[in-house]
């Protein structure tokens, strides 16, 4: 009896093998969220990143693991084949209308990943279909907050509104959404022509910006290049200057230093014998170089009466000199004045004069 049980059992479990076929034990790859169903046998071999929802009559019993897996045939039955892979869902496009009120046309990309198969099968009828629904419902939303210049701007964080969104929603579900991206976003015609235009004037604003800022600049560049041309020339002739002022210093010393030396030596030379003869013919020179300019510079010319008389006009020069060369005279009580003094010294070297001329 034993051994008719095995050999029954063997050809039961042969004919269990065979009816369902070679391709009944491995589920085909998942498309969507969930693959078709496999056939209820006693062996059941679930393939990796799939989860294998399994009741027993009518009933959650368990849920498969990947590998080799038993069950029994009339007792359990395989409700829901769910894919743990990361799952693309193509989102139709639908229609919204921006803070502006400008509408556009925008489609989508999900991307979601189930973390909880009994969630995922229980929680929700076609996860697919109530994802998308989700998405889309989530955009228009989201796209009715903002303007249409954010729209192109701020695409990362209108991505990731979304995603906050349906995570929110789904969790329930036991399905994660990992990121949704925008994939196209159509703009009506005349919409598309103002924001060419709006482009345009932007790029000619900044072209003119830019240009004027450069024309400052330049400008800038100049006043302070002249600027400092100034300073410079203000301060080489500054020092022009200082070193004209000492030059001319220098050379009013070196001629006081000379000149202080020709009187001495002049005064050296008066002492000595014939002294008054050397200034007599000095001053006659002088005389004669003095009248040889006249009517040079000017047409008016103021001449003494006795021009003629050159032995008078020296003997009046060596007669001034004398009375400055003579010691002064005791101080008498009665004080005349110089102005008095200087005809009577005249007079008195007058007749000398005179005598030194006709020896």
């Amino acid at each position: 009896m034993l051994g008719r049980a095995a050999s029954g059992t063997g050809r039961l479990l042969l004919q269990s093998s065979r009816w369902p076929g070679p391709g009944a034990w491995l589920a085909p790859a998942p498309k969507r969220c969930s693959s078709s169903l496999p056939r209820n046998t006693m062996v059941l071999f679930v393939p990796q990143q799939e989860a294998w929802v399994v009741e027993r009559m009518g009933r959650f019993h368990r849920i498969l693991q990947p590998g080799l897996n038993f069950q029994i045939p009339l007792l359990d039955r395989i409700r829901y084949v769910q894919s743990l892979k990361e799952i693309v869902i193509n989102v139709p496009e639908q229609s919204a209308v921006t803070l502006d009120n400008v509408t556009l046309q925008i489609d989508g990309v999900l991307y979601l990943r189930i973390m909880d198969p009994y969630k995922a099968s229980y929680g929700v009828e076609d996860p697919e279909y109530a994802v998308t629904q989700l998405a889309q419902t989530t955009m228009r939303s989201e796209l009715g907050k903002i303007s249409l210049d954010k729209v192109f701007r701020e695409r990362e964080s209108l991505n990731a509104c979304i995603v906050d969104a349906i995570n929110q929603a789904s969790d329930c579900w036991g399905i994660r959404c990992l990121r949704y991206e925008i994939k196209d976003i159509h703009v009506p015609p005349r919409v598309k022509e103002s924001m060419q235009m709006q482009v345009e004037a932007e790029r000619r604003k900044r072209a003119t910006v830019l240009e004027s800022e450069g024309t400052r600049e330049s400008e800038i560049n100049v006043a302070e290049g002249r600027k400092q041309a100034q300073i410079l020339a203000s301060e080489a002739e500054k020092a022009e200057q200082i070193n004209k002022a000492a030059g001319e210093a220098n050379a009013m010393l070196a001629k006081a230093k000379a000149k202080a030396e020709a009187i001495r030596l002049l005064a050296d030379a008066l002492t000595q014998q014939n002294g008054n003869a050397a200034a007599s013919l000095a001053v006659a020179e002088q005389y004669v170089s003095a009248f040889s300019k006249l009517a040079k510079d000017s047409n008016t010319i103021l001449l003494p009466s006795n021009t003629g008389d050159v032995t008078s006009m020296v003997t009046q020069a060596l007669g001034i000199y004398g009375a400055l060369t003579k010691p002064p005279a005791a101080k008498s009580p009665k004080v005349t004045s110089p102005a008095l003094e200087v005809p009577k010294c005249a007079p008195t070297e007058r007749p000398e004069a005179d005598q030194v001329n006709s020896r």
